[in-house]
């Protein structure tokens, strides 16, 4: 009787260990300029199977996930992202990529932080 009973509750803690560890929040640096670029970063995101939160600020360029470890991880959401034209402190985005984004949201050659007049056209 006690052995069953150990042996429950061993199953119960491992259960509820395994079901904590399932959402995990991130945050990594993302470059992008504007509105747009939030739209773009943040869909490009939550398109990973098992991201189920992306908020990409733009004054601090830092992208917020919650994401299921089960499913993904922060690489396969970074390299979804600089498929998307926007680089992280890990990954570059291909020439190709960065080029294909609007104009307003080309980071590289100019570094100043003017995302608050830039528009969603």
């Amino acid at each position: 009787m006690k052995a069953t009973i150990l042996s429950i509750a061993m199953m119960l803690i491992a259960v509820v260990t395994y079901a904590q560890d399932k959402n995990k929040k991130v945050t990594f640096d993302v470059n992008g300029r504007c509105v747009m670029c939030k739209e773009r970063i943040e869909e490009a995101a939550l398109n990973v199977k098992g991201v189920k939160y992306a908020n990409w600020s733009i004054p601090t360029h830092q992208l917020n996930i919650i994401m299921d470890e089960r499913k993904t991880d922060a690489m396969k959401v970074k390299t979804a992202i600089v498929a998307v034209g926007h680089d992280t402190k890990e990954l570059k985005a291909t020439d190709e990529a960065y080029n294909s984004v609007h104009p307003c949201c080309l980071y590289r050659e100019d570094n100043s932080d003017d995302g608050k007049h830039h528009e969603n056209k």
